[in-house]
């Protein structure tokens, strides 16, 4: 990990320490996600690892995460909470919902900002962050996020991405990068609290994940771990945090793991 001089996230360094957790920002790291996963156990709730070029980065399904040095977000966030198996199963699409609200907060009013189930944030159906959550060895999780800053779009990874430039957001990298992270902090804790607390409270973060997922409602193509790939409907996200799907036999169940192409609406 680089030790030289790094962006210093002002708000949100201010955030993190007024909770009594720590902030560490190198200049650049393999992956965010792997440093905070090995510091795990000496680290409080709410630490973060952030920085603008991460060489080593993963998505979810095992997938490469391309990050152009000094135009991109790479930052994680542990969580240690008295969560049990079904609510901590809520992380990634709590995750996902947060960084929907912190990426709409920088960007023009009526951006049409969605999560693609299960975390993935999209602008106008291209995609500006992956999220991914690792259980670290003490049991608490790491949430972490990639952001497309300032990517301008001869540079894009895939011809289905965008970065905030391209959509309307006018601060430069340093500052998106820190208004983004300090508001996905605050909304990924306070939906943690949520869900900590339970009955009304656990209710009002599931129903806003369910609010912020634009998948509901549309025809999909589904790609299933096995391999297989069918089309259908997406009707919902049930209690166990699965998309729920009507297949073209009018036969309706959860899938709980899945890669999800956003087709039209059903």
């Amino acid at each position: 990990m680089s030790t030289s001089p790094s962006p210093s996230f002002p708000v949100t360094s201010e955030a993190v320490r007024s909770a009594g957790a720590t902030i560490t920002t190198p200049a650049e790291t393999g992956s965010t996600n792997a440093d905070l996963l090995a510091g795990a156990p000496e680290q409080q709730h709410g630490s973060v690892l952030a920085t603008l070029h991460q060489t080593a980065g993963r998505g979810r399904l095992d997938r490469t995460w391309t990050a152009p040095a000094g135009e991109t977000l790479a930052a994680s966030v542990l969580v240690r909470a008295d969560l049990d198996d079904h609510d901590r199963g809520w992380l990634p699409l709590v995750a996902g919902a947060a960084m929907r609200d912190a990426i709409a907060s920088v960007l023009p009013a009526g951006a049409d900002v969605v999560v693609k189930w299960p975390n993935d944030v999209q602008v106008a159906g291209d995609k500006v962050c992956g999220i991914l959550c690792q259980v670290a060895a003490d049991g608490s999780v790491v949430v972490g996020a990639g952001v497309n800053l300032t990517i301008p779009a001869d540079r894009l990874p895939t011809t289905t991405s965008t970065s905030l430039l391209l959509v309307g957001a006018v601060d430069d990298a340093p500052a998106l990068a820190d208004a983004v992270l300090s508001a996905f902090l605050q909304s990924v804790l306070e939906a943690v609290a949520g869900l900590v607390t339970g009955g009304p409270a656990a209710g009002t973060v599931r129903s806003h994940v369910r609010a912020a997922c634009g998948t509901i409602g549309r025809r999909i193509r589904l790609e299933l771990p096995d391999g297989t790939v069918e089309e259908a409907d997406a009707t919902g996200i049930d209690d166990a945090g699965r998309i729920t799907i009507r297949d073209q036999a009018g036969v309706t169940r959860g899938v709980a793991v899945g890669d999800v192409t956003h087709l039209r609406y059903a």
